[in-house]
């Protein structure tokens, strides 16, 4: 089995995951993921739509499309070779130009939201500037009202639709946090300048 980083938005495939893709004689992955990579899909192909493969074992001949990185927040659990791709944080971090090593990774995805505040909080008092990666429940208010106290001077920033046509970074402060309008989003928070690069 292959697990192949798709990347986050459209023209984001490696020249590796290509190779992989049109390769395949089984395809699965969630129908964004399959999108992003159908140009290379080929044809003759079987392709499964699955959001959830938790439950149900996959064969060793697939190829699995994972949505930006399958290490970050992706399916790089179910193992197999992992073929990298272009994550949500590595285009966010570029479009703002927030060095990598400085940032800690967060996930607030699919869990209690409230339960993310103190790992963030924790990365912020050491000076780190953190990616949030969220869903669409996720508030960013509710976030900001969390760990603004003593914490005036943080900057966020809230990425939505990445690597699209639609894609939009909308600057703010904890005290006055852009608001979203799209159910695909990420978050910075930190010290830093949203200089768009």
């Amino acid at each position: 089995m292959k697990v192949v980083g798709v990347g986050c938005g459209p023209g984001m495939l490696t020249e590796e995951a290509i190779r992989a893709i049109t390769g395949a004689t089984l395809v699965m992955g969630s129908r964004r993921a399959i999108e992003l990579a159908a140009r290379f899909i080929p044809e003759g192909c079987e392709v499964q739509v699955m959001n959830d493969f938790s439950s149900i074992p996959v064969p060793d001949h697939a190829v699995v499309l994972s949505t930006g990185d399958p290490m970050l927040a992706g399916l790089g659990f179910l193992g197999g070779e992992i073929i990298p791709g272009i994550s949500s944080l590595q285009l966010a971090s570029a479009r703002l130009a927030i060095p990598l090593e400085e940032v800690v990774v967060v996930r607030a995805h699919g869990k209690d939201h409230r339960a993310a505040c103190a790992p963030i909080a924790r990365a912020l008092d050491q000076g780190r500037t953190v990616f949030i990666i969220a869903d669409p429940r996720f508030s960013v208010a509710g976030l900001c009202r969390a760990i603004g106290a003593g914490r005036e001077d943080l900057a966020v920033a809230l990425c939505e639709d990445l690597g699209y046509p639609e894609e939009r970074i909308s600057l703010g402060t904890v005290f006055d946090p852009p608001v979203p309008t799209s159910r695909l989003f990420s978050v910075f928070v930190g010290r830093f300048s949203g200089n768009r690069a």
